[in-house]
């Protein structure tokens, strides 16, 4: 597989067709979230009105459902979302922060892998709450979730017995608030544009990567990073992800 070459025809591909993401994200990352989707060239919408999900998500190629900040009417907005996206045939991701903190979270979560979201991206400590004997592959196990990215210092993708390694990206990506959660919507917008979910899921990784490796080397601190991550998925080419790609692929 040609995984550089793949994320970018990917990539032309969402600023091509501009697909939009409809976001049901937290408080802090809404507006990065949204910005990184203009950046690479998608359209974000983020209403949580009970009376708007059916017509925004009606006009939406991808779903993102992230559990960051569950109040009222964010757990509205799911109730409604996940069943009007499956009957739409939408792609949807599943964002399970911070399950391994609160038991309620954990509920909520496993309950929505039931529903068969496209891709979940969760961090180790999430995938592990989910997972079922400390394996954090198990979400896998009944296939509700058919490809899982945990990511971290190292990100792993693993479905349709595939499992992906990618060693792409840069420390100011853990000391900046809603990059994660950004990354999620990311990987929405890709899924909107490519049936393979593995591929997409992994290509979205690798261009937010690479993307963090190019910001990284200009700046000063976090504060700095997070404008130039934006600049960075905007202006981001082939080249820069042929030459800088850290991929392994094991097949069991």
């Amino acid at each position: 597989m040609d995984f550089a070459g793949d994320a970018y025809r990917m990539l032309e591909a969402v600023r091509a067709q501009r697909p939009r993401v409809h976001c049901i994200t937290n408080h802090a990352a809404q507006a990065f979230t949204a910005d990184v989707l203009l950046a690479a060239g998608a359209i974000p919408s983020l209403t949580l009105a009970e009376e708007e999900i059916e017509s925004f998500l009606s006009s939406s190629s991808a779903l993102l459902v992230n559990l960051g900040t569950l109040d009222e009417q964010r757990l509205k907005a799911i109730e409604l979302a996940i069943p009007l996206a499956r009957d739409l045939g939408l792609p949807w991701v599943l964002d399970p922060v911070f399950v391994e903190r609160s038991e309620t979270r954990l509920t909520l979560a496993s309950a929505l892998l039931a529903h068969g979201p496209t891709a979940m991206r969760g961090n180790r400590a999430e995938c592990g709450a989910l997972a079922q004997g400390g394996d954090e592959r198990a979400p896998l196990a009944d296939k509700q979730a058919p490809v899982v990215a945990m990511t971290g210092q190292v990100d792993v993708i693993f479905g349709d017995d595939r499992e992906l390694q990618l060693q792409n990206g840069h420390v100011y990506m853990s000391q900046a608030t809603a990059i994660g959660c950004a990354l999620s919507a990311l990987i929405g917008a890709f899924l909107a544009v490519e049936k393979d979910a593995l591929a997409a899921v992994a290509s979205a990784l690798l261009v937010w990567g690479v993307a963090g490796e190019l910001a990284g080397e200009k700046a000063a601190g976090p504060g700095t990073f997070r404008p130039l991550l934006l600049d960075a998925v905007h202006n981001i080419d082939g080249a820069d992800l042929m030459e800088r790609a850290k991929v392994e692929e094991r097949i069991s």
